[in-house]
């Protein structure tokens, strides 16, 4: 990969690494360390995506500080941590369809992006894009269930009694979701998790790619070395620094698009109310237009974006995290590591 500049009226590239495609991968070191490296990144973050879940929750806005506060006072350090070995169980998994959908998607897409003559900027970018839709979709059919069932048991102790149920751990809440509701229960808001993580992961990868760019362009020739060709090789750090920061503006963009989404997503699968049907004697439950009504009611359309500032921050120390992992993940497992250029 290599990325014009100009400088002294002459043009100079900035030779990038190589990127690693499917096919370089060697899959078993790939799934393997990838569970372990983002297992660690999951338990380093939970307690910020607890924090965003129980704000969506609530009937009133409760600030971020003052929550956690609360939390820290009146359930320890654990409150921090309810639900994390359901859902670290369900992330590796999940993780791995999302990674190889990902890898694969990018690969066949960018054979094609060239076939068909699109520049290497917009080639990038539309084969990022499509391979997010392709790895959020691939992950939910794991996602979904796990969130039903570890964000039901991160609520418990927030306070706020209405609609929510009380649980003794992940097992005990799987298998009353399975009785009550059945499997149905287990894949409650499956299709708005869809709705929310396909475009958003679109927007993410989209952004990420562009940012990266723009970002290339605009530092030129800092933090790079001159190489023997007449272009800059930037430097390991260098690297990293501006993965981190592409990471964090894509993470702003997509969280503002999808935060309402994802709001809704998240009532539906923990909220209990309106699913008892008198009439009928069936359980049915809430709309996704009824939850949308009902956020409104409570406190406007800013309602719908209760908990942007834990998602958003969140979302950027994980994809900030996440991106440089995964870059480091891959050159840990290409084939021929002194062929890595």
């Amino acid at each position: 990969m290599s990325m014009s500049m100009a400088e002294d009226n002459s043009t100079s590239k900035i030779h990038l690494p190589a990127d690693i495609d499917w096919e370089m991968l060697d899959k078993s070191k790939f799934f393997f360390l990838g569970a372990a490296l983002f297992s660690g990144v999951s338990g380093t973050l939970y307690p910020i995506v607890v924090l965003k879940t129980r704000q969506q929750v609530m009937s009133t806005q409760i600030p971020c500080l003052k929550m956690a506060g609360s939390m820290l006072r009146n359930e320890g350090y654990r409150g921090f941590y309810r639900g994390f070995g359901t859902s670290l169980t369900g992330t590796i998994p999940a993780r791995a369809l999302y990674m190889g959908a990902l890898e694969m998607t990018k690969s066949n897409v960018g054979n094609v992006t060239d076939q068909l003559g699109f520049s290497e900027a917009s080639g990038s970018a539309i084969a990022n894009a499509i391979a997010g839709v392709s790895a959020a979709m691939a992950a939910q059919l794991v996602w979904t269930p796990v969130d039903v069932v570890s964000q039901r048991l991160m609520v418990q102790g927030s306070g706020n009694g209405s609609g929510l149920k009380c649980y003794n751990g992940g097992i005990d809440a799987f298998k009353k979701i399975i009785c009550s509701d059945g499997l149905r229960g287990l894949y409650r808001g499956f299709g708005i998790s869809t709705l929310t993580y396909a475009p958003s992961n679109a927007v993410w990868w989209g952004s990420y790619s562009i940012a990266h760019r723009v970002i290339w362009g605009s530092i030129g020739g800092c933090f790079c070395k001159k190489d023997e060709k007449n272009g800059y090789r930037p430097n390991g750090m260098a690297m990293v620094a501006v993965q981190g920061i592409s990471a964090a503006m894509a993470s702003g963009v997509s969280a503002l698009v999808t935060m309402p989404l994802d709001t809704v997503k998240t009532r539906l699968q923990v909220l209990d109310d309106g699913w008892n049907n008198s009439s009928s004697g069936s359980r049915r439950g809430p709309s996704v237009l009824q939850t949308v009504r009902n956020l409104v009611k409570e406190g406007g359309f800013s309602a719908c974006y209760r908990g942007l500032g834990p998602r958003w921050a969140s979302m950027s120390m994980s994809a900030t995290t996440m991106i440089t992992t995964y870059e480091l993940l891959k050159k840990l497992s290409t084939k021929n590591q002194d062929s890595f250029d």
